[in-house]
């Protein structure tokens, strides 16, 4: 077998792997490439492999920077089956529609206000585009063999990140790879643990926190400081939030602070996004995949009043009343979020939270460093709100985590390649990991080829 790396090569993006086997090609992966413009640009060139010579492609999970990718690569040739699990594919079934139609709002508005350098400007592709590759999209079990290709065996575990994710093992007789698409935390409030990773010849492996720890205070206890805080200040309270994974736990955690008294039960609570309502609904249909029971889904769900229409959601940017606004995207780099700090952000008496990883190169990394303007749509919006960062909401194993993950398995890799993490992040994990493991571990470069 051979690997290329097409994507999640010094940042957390993009995630794409080109696997050939006697010749014939799959895809572990398909995502978009977020944050800087110059990895934002390779969305629209060419993709250094023929999307056309691609047989199949095998999905980690639904977050875009796994799965974003595919209506372009569905257009640009690409006819073969998506192998997932169930809950990967009811995702993304809302999750690429959704993306598709930001894209296409987003060239709209660039055209309406011309502040775009391209005349006319154009989505990466449309609604249509991503309703049609879901067409292509074949459900498989978790922990049951399949093959995509005659002569690789492919199985599918639990990988505890979010729901339906799934670490990928693949056998062709000779070697086994293993990719561990995101990796979950042991004790996150909705998911399961992720399982013991299976022996393998070669890993694949994530790093996005490699370099870092996540703070061992509660998270819950956390937000409620926060809203309290703004509260008593008359402010609102903006999370750009991941629709998919993040913002379920929160409405879990705002559930929770309602009931044990940690937040005002006066405040009103807004899910604006949905794409994140039906998500919600779907954590409802596979509650048997995560911690919480029935009942627990329907409080989780009942706790915020959904906002669906694009009147509703400019109403509440005119209010001025304390409220609690939950929108996408997580890092700020599209959705509705962006019309709700366009109106709060200017005021010192809101706050915006950030609830998870900040890839460079995005709005929400810049208000992590603490910048006091946004672009947004074209103006540079000034940053007087609050800025706070609850990291330990994050659903990414951080370098401890991961080490004690991989100390279950029953024989370590001959050969561990990190990727999906920002280069300190990566470097620091690769460090770790031969000082704790003794383990071979190598970081490759963009569009590096290996034999495995």
């Amino acid at each position: 077998m051979k690997i290329q790396f097409c994507g999640a090569t010094g940042t957390v993006t993009g995630s794409r792997y080109v696997l050939t086997h006697r010749d014939r090609r799959l895809l572990v992966d398909c995502g978009l490439f977020q944050g800087y413009k110059q990895l934002r640009l390779r969305n629209w060139a060419r993709p250094p492999f023929d999307p056309a010579a691609i047989e199949a492609v095998l999905l980690t999970h639904a977050h875009l920077d796994h799965s974003g990718y595919l209506p372009l690569l569905m257009r640009r040739g690409f006819a073969g089956p998506i192998l997932c699990s169930k809950a990967t594919r009811d995702l993304c079934r809302i999750l690429l529609p959704d993306s598709g139609r930001i894209q296409e709002e987003d060239a709209e508005r660039a055209n309406r206000r011309h502040y775009s350098k391209h005349s006319p400007a154009k989505p990466l592709y449309t609604e249509a585009d991503a309703v049609r590759v879901l067409e292509q999209f074949v459900v498989r079990d978790m922990d049951a063999d399949f093959e995509p290709l005659p002569g690789l065996n492919v199985r599918m575990l639990p990988a505890g990140h979010l729901l339906g994710s799934a670490m990928i093992l693949i056998d062709d007789g000779h070697r086994r790879v293993l990719f561990s698409g995101d990796v979950g935390r042991p004790g996150d409030a909705i998911m399961r643990e992720p399982s013991r990773p299976p022996s393998a010849d070669v890993l694949i492996l994530e790093s996005t926190y490699g370099d870092r720890l996540h703070d061992p205070a509660d998270p819950q206890v956390a937000l409620g400081q926060v809203v309290r805080r703004v509260a008593d200040r008359g402010g609102v309270v903006v999370v750009p939030a991941f629709s998919v994974g993040r913002a379920q736990t929160l409405l879990w955690y705002l559930h929770c602070l309602r009931e044990n008294g940690g937040i005002p039960r006066a405040i009103p609570i807004y899910l604006n996004s949905p794409m994140a309502i039906d998500a919600t609904a779907i954590y409802r249909r596979h509650h048997r995949e995560h911690r919480l029971s029935a009942d627990q889904c329907a409080q989780m769900c009942g706790v915020a009043r959904m906002v669906n229409t694009v009147e509703e959601s400019r109403a509440l940017n005119l209010r001025r009343d304390p409220m609690i606004l939950i929108a996408g995207s997580g890092m700020a780099t599209g959705g509705r979020v962006i019309h709700h700090l366009r109106a709060f952000a200017p005021d010192p008496a809101n706050a915006i939270v950030l609830t998870g990883f900040q890839a460079g190169g995005t709005r929400g990394a810049a208000l992590l460093a603490g910048a006091d303007t946004l672009k947004i749509h074209g103006e540079h919006v000034p940053v007087r709100a609050e800025v706070v960062s609850i990291s330990n909401l994050s659903a990414h194993a951080d370098y401890a985590e991961m080490i004690r993950w991989l100390e279950t398995t029953s024989s370590p890799p001959g050969k561990t390649y990190l990727t999906h993490g920002e280069p300190a992040a990566a470097d620091a994990l690769r460090l770790r990991i031969q000082e704790s493991l003794g383990w071979d571990c190598t970081i490759p470069e963009y569009l590096e080829s290996v034999e495995v």
